[in-house]
């Protein structure tokens, strides 16, 4: 139940029936009902909702507004709804200040939904998938890797708050030149641990990561030189057989410490093995938009929109990167999925919009028989590491450059998660002194403070022998200083963030939801005593505190953060 929505909704039901009656009793000419906007004022003085309709009738009633205004609000009956008084601004505002029932019924919905409380039905059940991470499994996966993680995990949290049926997957990059590289790299270390560094050639293009030589090390201990005389092409096959694996099984070991899981890891490889990539491109061949040229096979990308034209399969018969990413969004598409959604780097962007181009025009959706409208990309800002106004680029444990799992070493996952899930689309400079420090500078140590202090006062009360109550125990009336009521109406704003957060993908929003409930909770319990008054006051409080807990433990489940309850 979104209360906001209740009472806009509301708003405009009670302009409507005053409308009525006005033009019952000649006062306003007759015409379609009213509609405007009802928004939530900047200032306090102009109540809690303003509303437009007086103004957007003007034109079509030929009135000034502000007599329009004064006609409704001679007709508008509150009793019995969610506003005690209503006042006219400006040129014609109607405004509405809420009453006591709408703030207790933000308290029982909470109540009532429980740990589903900010759920929205706007997805209505559309199958979304949410595809994230996707590190190349050549190596260890890097802080840009960490920040797509979270923004993936949490919209595909919120996308299911909002009514989704969310599948996330990872696409693991198992096929290619970057994967016969990695194989040639093991193979260069190994014979390097079993020859000497100086007598085997490292190939000039290879990964020189650590990593690397660990993965030689590991097949040196448990082979021995053994396979030096193996054919290359044989040793390189079976290195890159037992380390993609490997690697594989170490990113879901590391996601797993980072509390990410995926529905499905699907493999590039298997869209090789099956023709898949072979059936994408007969598909786009058949529709007209490919040509040769000096052997290789083009797609006319600049046809459909996009800035360049994009190889497919080279002269040497090998299918691109650019291919496989089309067979795989057309197998993602082909599954039945309302959205698709990819989390991807600044560094993509320009790769995404050649393959929204190569998917959602009229000529490809006829090809590939998918429709590449369904197709959406958030894209995130680069990252950067600082510690006391230093960029940090290397471990301090390994001194190696620093890799997610090196990061986890370093603070919490609660502290990763909660930074890392700031606005998409801006640069994030993640401070990892502020980080780690417990103090109500840092954000996620602020929050889970304010969640803490009220499990600590409801195990204080008990001793004492209060209890929590239910909603139907307590006056609601009592709940009126002005920092009570910003609480509540914060409360109530958590069903709105979480619809807006799904619509524009922005996960961010819930973090700066919880700042701003933590920081009205802090100076309500300094404004409001608690312990100590006297019953019926310290039971509504103490109601709104535990409230105020519920929700907070709410939003850091969808962000993937633990809500303590001792600090």
């Amino acid at each position: 139940m979104n209360m906001i929505d209740n009472a806009r909704n509301q708003i405009d039901i009670l302009i409507n029936k005053a409308c009525d009656k006005a033009r019952a009793a000649g006062l306003l000419p007759v015409g379609a009902p009213l509609s405007g906007a009802v928004e939530i004022p900047r200032e306090a003085i102009y109540g809690d909702y303003a509303a437009t309709h007086a103004l957007a009738a003007a034109k079509e009633l030929k009135l000034a507004p502000r007599k329009i205004a004064q006609t409704l609000t001679e007709f508008i009956e509150l009793e019995g709804s969610y506003f005690r008084s209503l006042s006219i601004a400006g040129p014609g505002f109607i405004n509405f200040t809420l009453s006591e029932k709408w703030y207790g019924e933000v308290l029982e919905t909470v109540e009532v939904m429980g740990d589903n409380y900010g759920a929205v039905g706007i997805g209505k059940g559309r199958r979304v998938m949410v595809e994230f991470v996707s590190a190349n499994p050549t190596g260890p996966m890097t802080i840009g890797n960490a920040r797509g993680g979270v923004l993936g995990d949490t919209l595909s949290s919120i996308l299911q708050r909002a009514g989704h049926n969310v599948w996330r997957e990872f696409y693991v990059n198992d096929s290619g030149n970057q994967v016969a590289l990695f194989g040639r790299s093991i193979n260069a270390r190994y014979m390097q641990l079993c020859l000497g560094a100086d007598n085997y050639e490292f190939p000039e293009d290879g990964y020189h990561g650590d990593d690397i030589k660990d993965l030689a090390a590991l097949i040196f201990e448990s082979e021995g030189d053994k396979l030096k005389n193996m054919p290359e092409n044989e040793r390189v096959a079976k290195f890159t057989a037992f380390a993609l694996p490997y690697n594989i099984a170490l990113m879901k070991e590391h996601l797993e410490r980072y509390r990410i899981s995926f529905d499905e890891w699907f493999h590039e490889s298997s869209l090789h093995d099956s023709g898949y990539i072979a059936d994408t491109v007969d598909l786009l061949q058949k529709g007209g938009l490919l040509y040769e040229k000096e052997g290789a096979l083009w797609l006319r990308n600049m046809d459909l929109g996009a800035d360049k034209d994009e190889v497919l399969r080279r002269a040497n018969g090998y299918y691109t990167y650019y291919a496989a990413d089309i067979a795989y969004h057309r197998n993602k598409l082909a599954r039945g999925f309302d959205r698709v959604i990819d989390v991807w780097g600044a560094d993509h962007h320009g790769h995404a919009i050649r393959m929204k181009a190569s998917l959602s025009s009229t000529k490809a959706k006829e090809a590939l028989g998918v429709d590449g409208d369904k197709l959406d990309f958030l894209i995130m800002q680069m990252v950067r590491l600082t510690r006391d106004g230093e960029t940090i680029k290397v471990s301090k444990r390994t001194g190696k450059a620093l890799t997610l799992n090196d990061l986890l070493d370093e603070i919490s996952v609660d502290a990763c998660r909660f930074f890392f899930n700031a606005k998409p689309d801006s640069h994030l400079e993640f401070d990892l002194g502020l980080a780690v420090r417990q103090d109500s500078e840092n954000p996620v140590y602020y929050v889970q403070y304010a969640h803490a202090r009220i499990c600590s006062l409801i195990m204080m009360l008990a001793q004492e022998g209060y209890s929590v109550p239910e909603y139907k125990g307590i006056d609601i009336g009592l709940l009126n200083t002005e920092a009570e009521l910003d609480v509540m109406k914060q409360i109530a704003l958590l069903p709105e963030e979480i619809k807006l957060a799904a619509r524009d993908y922005d996960p961010s929003r819930i973090n700066k939801y919880l700042i701003e409930l933590a920081a009205r909770f802090h100076r309500f319990y300094s404004a409001c005593r608690i312990k100590g008054e006297e019953p019926g006051l310290l039971q509504a409080r103490l109601k709104l505190a535990d409230t105020v807990r519920a929700v907070i433990k709410n939003c850091l489940d969808i962000l993937g953060v633990t809500a303590p309850e001792k600090m």
